[in-house]
């Protein structure tokens, strides 16, 4: 039985105001205070899938090929990423996370992790909230991946 539409528009937008209010607190929550939350997302996205083209990272965040390519120089300023050419077309370049990218995104993260299980610590829940909350994480997982 398929759930009604009055009821998927609450859904909705209950899951909306919420994901956008802890979202807005976890972004705070950074290891890098100068780094925009796109920086932050194309190092996150090359230290999960490897390297990239500028116009593949400029299409995982939508953004234009231009925006990207100064995205990526400032990233490369900073040292968080390297260019090199691509063996295959040497016309096209490929984007690689360094290190110094690595430590920014694991700290990052786990800067957002113990944020995040504070504010849990801070409610209170039981055991059996706990469960309903990891349920409910793999349930919106489910329709952000399709």
């Amino acid at each position: 039985m398929s759930a009604s539409d009055d009821s998927l528009h609450l859904t909705a937008t209950d899951l909306r105001m919420a994901t956008f209010r802890l979202a807005r607190r976890l972004r705070c929550a950074r290891a890098a205070d100068m780094m925009s939350d796109t920086q932050l997302a194309v190092l996150a996205d090359l230290r999960m899938n490897g390297r990239r083209t500028i116009s593949t990272l400029a299409e995982r965040e939508r953004v234009t090929a231009p925006s990207m390519t100064s995205i990526v120089n400032g990233l490369e300023e900073q040292g968080y990423v390297a260019r090199t050419p691509d063996e295959d077309d040497r016309r096209r370049v490929q984007v690689d996370i360094t290190p110094a990218g690595v430590e920014i995104v694991v700290e990052t993260i786990r800067r957002r992790d113990v944020l995040l299980a504070d504010m849990l610590r801070e409610v209170e829940y039981t055991e059996e909230e706990l469960a309903t909350l990891r349920e409910a994480s793999a349930l919106m997982r489910r329709a952000v991946e399709r």
